[in-house]
């Protein structure tokens, strides 16, 4: 729902996908949309330069051979051929998987995440693309493509605050939250529906309606195992749907006890180690609403499963981006909220990341 060159990725359609489940995940991972990228320059009188590089998923293998490989640095164009980088990566020994991103900005200039999977390196597994051809009510993908217009709308007035209390989102923006509204009736009446296409369809477009006006079931713990089904979807953006989703769920959770609402941090642990930059960033949102208490068998969790990739994007240059893996590292290191905001404004990262590894050094 961003414009220019906020995401350097595309879906990919049914009919490319062949061979087994890593190979459909590595073609995904490699298409982009061209036509976007030209449009987007177009408007700006010219290519995209590159702002700030960073990297994730070494443990073996240096930045330097990395960096000599992409043969892009800071300041140079992005690759021509996103594709034919990632495929020059992949050919070095110890890479299993290459994944390129582009995120939106950095003085007017793109990030560029680079995420490597080594051999023996945790990989975030996701299921192969439905099939089917299940398709959604008219009506219900008529008020989705409603919503898809007023939220863009709302983006481009800066509107964008929402309420997650009810376990959903409901917008400040009045038009939104009028669409939004709906859905909670939606979702009862069409359920058995919104169930079958986000199982069955082969449309990614499909799944993303299904799955985000199912989080808005009446029945919260119908919507909590969607949401969580979901979470290995083949596709980005209806990962992405899924886990906000079940943000909100958090949310709503954590103020009604009694509910018997539980999300397990498991989903969102998981995809600290995935290739891709934007479920990593929706991952760490999730697991500061999941580790706000402190609870100790998150933290352990985290710190047995994730400690690594946290350290890595905790290191990150583009500052909002490494803060919540610095937040959560702090939390694995027994810091209280005060000492972690102290240590990040005096730069101590390095302090901060020994203390969570186990390291002799004083708080």
């Amino acid at each position: 729902m961003s414009g220019g060159f906020c995401r350097w990725s595309a879906r990919l359609r049914k009919n490319s996908y062949n061979g087994g489940p890593r190979r459909r995940v590595q073609r995904f991972m490699r298409r982009y949309s061209l036509a976007l990228l030209l449009a987007a320059a177009a408007a700006a009188q010219s290519p995209p330069r590159i702002g700030t590089i960073d990297f994730f998923g070494l443990r073996k293998i240096s930045e330097a051979k990395i960096r000599q490989t992409l043969g892009v640095r800071e300041g140079d164009f992005l690759p021509p051929s996103k594709g034919n980088a990632e495929e020059s990566l992949d050919k070095l020994s110890g890479v299993i998987e290459s994944h390129l991103e582009a995120v939106c900005c950095d003085d007017d200039k793109m990030i560029l995440y680079v995420g490597i999977e080594e051999r023996g390196a945790p990989h975030f597994e996701l299921r192969d693309p439905p099939e089917g051809d299940s398709k959604l009510p008219d009506e219900v993908l008529a008020a989705y493509r409603r919503f898809q217009e007023v939220f863009n709308d709302a983006v481009r007035r800066g509107s964008t605050a929402e309420d997650l209390t009810e376990g959903y989102s409901r917008m400040a923006d009045q038009t939104a939250r009028a669409v939004q509204d709906m859905f909670p009736s939606v979702a009862e009446q069409h359920l058995e529906d919104l169930r079958m296409v986000l199982h069955d369809s082969e449309d990614e477009d499909q799944r993303a309606a299904a799955v985000y006006i199912i989080g808005y079931a009446p029945d919260k713990k119908v919507a909590l195992t969607e949401m969580q089904f979901a979470m290995k979807d083949a596709d980005p953006g209806v990962r992405d749907i899924a886990a906000r989703g079940l943000m909100a769920l958090a949310v709503y959770a954590r103020l009604n006890p009694k509910a018997g609402i539980r999300i397990e941090p498991t989903w969102f642990i998981e995809m600290l180690n995935s290739l891709a930059w934007s479920d990593r960033n929706r991952g760490m949102s999730a697991l500061q609403i999941l580790t706000d208490t402190r609870d100790a068998g998150i933290l352990a969790q985290l710190r047995e499963r994730a400690l690594l990739s946290l350290v890595e994007m905790a290191r990150w240059k583009t500052l909002p981006h490494a803060l919540p893996a610095f937040i959560l590292v702090g939390r694995i290191a027994g810091y209280s909220e005060d000492q972690i905001q102290d240590a990040w404004s005096r730069g101590e990262r390095e302090k901060v990341i020994a203390a969570a590894q186990g390291k002799k050094t004083g708080k």
